[in-house]
């Protein structure tokens, strides 16, 4: 699923528009990614969680060549579903 099928979704439900469905849409991922570049953690009851974690910098090698290289600090955007849609994967 991308965004237009979850825009199109979301349009049929609630009977609006698809364009005014894809506008909520972007706006909702577009408020969480803002969130996350804040630090924020994004909590969505009964979906789960997003939490950006750093990574520190480290060593690692190159597999083609074995040369030891540097690996930069960075941060990553995790997601830890919540108990209702884990329960609702497994049946």
């Amino acid at each position: 699923m991308n965004n237009s099928d979850l825009a199109d979704k979301l349009a049929a439900s609630q009977d609006i528009t698809k364009a005014d469905a894809r506008k909520y849409v972007d706006a909702v991922f577009a408020a969480i990614a803002d969130a996350a570049v804040a630090g924020e953690e994004i909590s969505l009851n009964g979906f789960g969680k997003f939490k950006v974690k750093e990574s520190a910098a480290r060593e690692g090698r190159n597999p083609s060549t074995g040369e030891t290289i540097q690996i930069a600090a960075s941060k990553k955007l995790s997601f830890a579903a919540a108990k209702a849609v884990k329960d609702k994967l497994n049946g």
